[in-house]
């Protein structure tokens, strides 16, 4: 048997794990120390990847590295030059069920935080948080190997679950944000990233505010019907 069918409730840990994960959007003043960080890209490190070519990288900022990235941010998300310029394409579009899903998150988000439907200037405060970081101590931002095309960024995005989950289980709170990757050409500037390297995404992370009404929500999952589809014969 393998170590982990030793491990009675394993699954069961995994299962309180991922349940209990959310996209934390609110964080209390207080940074993670190094050690738990450290701790945090050392269970990511262990996702697997594709003839184990481990493409990821990760910059990780703290105390003032974190404050000039989120003034800067901010104030590129302001400027004229602020545009959707990302590595990889966005989504074309959202329909049918990816569209209901998606409003049903943005609108419990809205409703936690008191954002009536069609006040715009309200959504667009909310949705700028995320060139703030949401406040948090620390950024992550999670590159890949240009030359792995597609691949890279199915293993970088496995490594991103993989650090969600980590940091859920020490006490963190996390959220991946692909507004981050929108502004890939800055993000590559401001930290230097080589040609060689693709923005994936950031990850804004630290201790969540619970009490914050931005946290106080969940979002739902879809049924294995809608999922899952079984070939017996």
């Amino acid at each position: 048997m393998t170590q982990l069918e030793t491990v009675p409730g394993a699954d069961a840990v995994l299962e309180d794990l991922l349940a209990g994960r959310w996209s934390c959007r609110a964080f209390k003043h207080r940074e993670v120390p190094r050690d738990v960080i450290e701790r945090v890209l050392a269970l990511a490190q262990r996702s697997p990847s594709w003839c184990n070519t481990q493409p990821w990288g990760v910059i990780v900022t703290s105390g003032q590295g974190t404050e000039r990235f989120r003034s800067a941010l901010a104030a590129h998300a302001r400027s004229a030059d602020f545009g959707s310029r990302p590595d990889f394409p966005m989504p074309d579009g959202y329909y049918g069920i990816y569209r209901d899903r998606r409003r049903e998150c943005g609108w419990q988000l809205y409703d936690a935080v008191g954002v009536a439907r069609g006040d715009r200037e309200a959504s667009a405060r909310q949705a700028f948080k995320n060139f703030e970081l949401f406040g948090a101590p620390h950024a992550a931002i999670i590159t890949t190997d240009t030359g792995h095309n597609v691949y890279g960024a199915v293993d970088a995005g496995l490594y991103v679950g993989a650090f969600l989950l980590a940091a859920q289980s020490l006490g963190l709170g996390a959220i991946p944000q692909a507004a981050i990757a929108r502004c890939s050409p800055f993000v590559r500037d401001f930290f230097g990233i080589p040609d060689d390297r693709r923005v994936l995404l950031g990850i804004s992370f630290g201790y969540p505010d619970r009490d914050d009404p931005a946290n106080s929500f969940r979002t739902n999952r879809a049924p294995l019907s809608e999922a899952a589809q079984w070939v017996d014969q």
